[in-house]
């Protein structure tokens, strides 16, 4: 499937920037997949306004691919089903996101089944590849673009990313296939090395950036980044955000992205109080995402926030080592009494007996 085969209304979205989860997986006490729950996670990102959600990436869990437990597939299905029926009821068109992960005969495989279960696009993991050479990445890459359209990833090296410079990035644009690329490296250098490649490329129509470090979310919407003399350079923006930060609270999140899409599309000058958001923001995701203790709490720290809401039952993950680290629940309680404008507690109250029946 090529970028061409897109439903127009799905190229245009992505290509203005949208909202979009990175769905966590919704478990029982068990540890077995809560269908309903999973199900349930999917209209509460299209009733808050997403344009679209990402599953089977980090916050989704690497693990579903293991044999064993061989959850990659059931997961993708019943957020794909899901996805086009409710979409569907609201008059909606959702970008679907699948993550893919491993070396590329695995990697193939995941991005047929995705195809098959109707994601539009594949967003590709480099984790598995270790200190591999950047041509084999790059071949990796245009391998799995044969199958349907992909975003590049630069994944945070504390949850498994590798490093990747500014020369493969500037392979990686060229690739015809390649629709968009979440930027998370979580460091301002590997940002602009990504940024820098697609304007270097010429091919900023074509494919559009979205941030994915949590950590500087608005500063990253609200940059014009520029290089080059005056006379050459072009201004390259990142449009939109796919992120685990927004796999909660996401009412609050598309309401930001508009505000902030309004703002840069026509020239207001930043203010202050978006700033100050900004650092309110980062502090917030300090807690959810654990920094002190290099990340491991990560993904309970969103599902306690979707567990306190009644999305989830609980924030177990397959690893039942993954607990939230000492003092991080603290910090939680903290951030959501320091921040209630960031919450979306109220929207979810009110329509998650819906969104669970």
């Amino acid at each position: 499937m090529n970028r061409q085969n897109l439903p127009k209304d799905i190229l245009a979205s992505i290509a203005r920037g949208a909202v979009i989860p990175a769905s966590p997986l919704a478990l029982d006490s068990t540890r077995r997949l809560d269908e309903r729950r999973q199900r349930a996670l999917m209209r509460y990102y299209i009733d808050a306004g997403a344009g679209g959600v990402a599953v089977g990436m980090h916050f989704t869990q690497f693990e579903i691919r293991k044999p064993g437990i061989d959850l990659f597939e059931p997961v993708l299905r019943i957020c794909s089903d899901e996805i086009d029926r409710y979409a569907s009821a609201t008059g909606r068109s959702i970008i679907k996101v699948a993550g893919i992960n491993g070396r590329t005969p695995e990697a193939l495989k995941q991005a047929e089944q995705a195809r098959e279960l109707g994601y539009h696009t594949a967003i590709v993991s480099m984790a598995a590849f270790g200190s591999a050479m950047e041509q084999e990445l790059i071949h990796h890459v245009r391998e799995l673009a044969k199958v349907m359209p992909l975003f590049g990833f630069y994944l945070l090296t504390g949850v498994g990313g590798i490093k990747l410079p500014y020369h493969f990035w500037r392979e990686l644009v060229e690739v015809e296939n390649v629709v968009g690329i979440k930027i998370a490296p979580f460091d301002r250098y590997g940002t602009v090395d990504v940024v820098r490649a697609l304007a270097d490329s010429g091919r900023s129509e074509e494919i559009t950036l979205y941030t994915g470090n949590d950590d500087s979310i608005i500063y990253d919407l609200i940059t014009p980044y520029r290089f080059g003399d005056a006379s050459t350079a072009r201004t390259v923006r990142i449009r939109g955000g796919l992120l685990g930060q927004w796999g909660c609270w996401t009412k609050r999140a598309v309401e930001l992205h508009e505000r902030l899409l309004k703002v840069i599309d026509s020239g207001e000058p930043i203010s202050p109080e978006l700033l100050t958001l900004s650092a309110q923001i980062t502090d917030a995701n300090a807690a959810l995402f654990d920094p002190a203790h290099d990340f491991r709490g990560s993904i309970p720290g969103v599902n306690e926030i979707l567990r306190r809401q009644g999305l989830l039952e609980g924030i177990w993950t397959l690893k039942r080592d993954e607990v939230l680290s000492p003092g991080q629940l603290e910090e939680i309680d903290r951030v959501c009494a320091a921040y209630p404008h960031l919450t979306d507690d109220e929207f979810v109250r009110a329509n998650l007996n819906r969104w669970l029946s």
